[in-house]
């Protein structure tokens, strides 16, 4: 059975830990929210102590073939685009070393014109010669295709499902290898099948009713758990931010809502790993470190070359795909959404210090498996 099969049915009746999972989403008064936060701090700190593991996204591109109403670099935004070569991501990289990263997450459109698999393979490759964790956000690929990269070095994977309602992926999906629901909802399979040591789910909050996407993600939390065992899971909630098109997000997830949403994660899935992006507010992220969150992007950039200006003189505009050379071009390439927090790596760390927590830079060698 796939978690495709789980889906067909109705997950939030499906477990008894999924049963009192959403029971922990129901709106609940200060005094309640206050005494769940504290039970998902105490568990924290028992299975993850008071340490942060921080990593920083690596865009190599934002070409993609895709149209998908919500995303920065949707097919249909007419936007300056930019595919790095290998020197340049080499370049961003060590800039990205240099202040302590020793985890990056290598982020890129779907588009194979301009991202083949070989392509993909050789920028793992060279990033993992400076740094010991690699961790991909790229297209679906099949088995085979993703031992190739994990041969290249990457250790980590991530794939969120946008929404797990299917009638909804369909109206904001409407164009491109994308559109296929099932193919994109049984990644985290593959990927495990081929051999990943960390796998990363989540849902793109706004995009769906947040208390059933939450419901739908927790089964595949679940059944990743169950199932792909040998494999560190994390989570994520990402809500959506501005980004080229416009979009406008169509139901609400406060901020409350999401503190909410955190805590009852932690409870329920005491082990699994949350991440945190730069997309919220520092107040936020400030708040969320004591209550589950276990690793946390940092002065991260959304657009290839956002790091150190690299590929400036290759960007171009594509309008619904038909690219336009560009010569007076007075910024560098579109980022993928806005972020809210712009403090710098050392900012972050100096916070993190301060609340009690410790940073933590590098947390994997592959000298491990060598002993």
């Amino acid at each position: 059975m796939t978690f495709a099969d789980v889906l067909k049915s109705n997950p939030a009746l499906s477990t008894k830990t999924l049963v009192d999972f959403a029971k922990l989403l129901d709106p609940m008064d200060d005094r309640a929210l206050t005494s769940l936060a504290a039970n998902a701090k105490k568990i924290t700190h028992r299975f993850f102590g008071r340490t942060m593991r921080l990593f920083a996204p690596l865009y190599f591109s934002n070409e993609c073939v895709n149209s998908c109403s919500y995303c920065g670099f949707s097919r249909d935004n007419p936007i300056l685009r930019l595919t790095l070569t290998l020197d340049q991501v080499e370049r961003e990289a060590r800039f990205l070393a240099g202040l302590g990263f020793r985890s990056l997450l290598l982020v890129s459109g779907e588009h194979p014109k301009f991202i083949s698999n070989q392509h993909l393979v050789d920028v793992v490759r060279r990033v993992s010669r400076i740094v010991p964790s690699v961790s991909l956000e790229v297209a679906p690929l099949e088995i085979d295709e993703y031992r190739m990269t994990i041969g290249a070095g990457a250790e980590g994977l991530i794939v969120y499902q946008e929404t797990y309602d299917r009638a909804i992926y369909g109206t904001l999906h409407t164009a491109g290898p994308k559109k296929d629901f099932f193919w994109r909802l049984e990644t985290p399979e593959r990927a495990y099948a081929a051999g990943f040591r960390r796998l990363g789910l989540g849902a793109l909050f706004g995009l769906a009713p947040w208390r059933q996407e939450a419901i739908a993600l927790a089964s595949h939390v679940e059944f990743m758990l169950r199932r792909c065992w040998r494999s560190q899971v994390t989570v994520a909630f990402p809500r959506l931010r501005p980004a080229a098109g416009g979009f406008q997000p169509h139901y609400a997830l406060s901020d409350r809502e999401l503190i909410q949403l955190v805590c009852a994660f932690r409870v329920t899935f005491p082990q699994v790993g949350i991440v945190l992006s730069t997309r919220e507010p520092i107040w936020l992220r400030d708040t969320l470190v004591h209550l589950g969150v276990t690793t946390m992007s940092a002065g991260s950039r959304t657009s290839p070359g956002g790091y150190t200006g690299q590929g400036t003189e290759s960007l171009h505009l594509t309008v619904r795909g038909r690219i336009h050379n560009v010569s007076d071009a007075n910024s560098g390439a579109e980022p993928q959404f806005e972020i809210e927090d712009h403090r710098s790596p050392q900012e972050v760390a100096e916070a993190l210090a301060k609340a009690g927590i410790d940073p933590v830079w590098k947390d994997w060698d592959a000298a491990i498996l060598n002993v």
